[in-house]
């Protein structure tokens, strides 16, 4: 299974953007998308570098606050109620 953050174009340029997220820049194709790419949208990412769908910026930035806690949990989240471990 694959889990894609939203990145956020910071540029946009011959079918590529520049993208964001947490932290990490990198250059995509927008070749399998057919609707327009602004600076601002919020883009999903399959493996390869392929844009893949635009989201709305709300549900982005929720989706990213979630991935962020996630991240920032004691134990691994994979291990949930596994052996009694609960999410703090």
């Amino acid at each position: 299974m694959c889990l894609a953050a939203p990145s956020l174009v910071l540029e946009v340029a011959d079918g590529m953007a520049v993208t964001e997220c947490f932290g990490q820049t990198r250059r995509v194709s927008l070749l399998l998308l057919s609707e327009d790419v602004q600076v601002g949208d919020y883009l999903l990412i399959q493996a390869g570098g392929f844009a893949f769908e635009r989201i709305e910026p709300e549900r982005a930035r929720e989706s990213l606050a979630l991935m962020q806690e996630l991240m920032a949990q004691p134990h691994d989240a994979r291990l949930w109620g596994a052996a009694g471990i609960e999410p703090a």
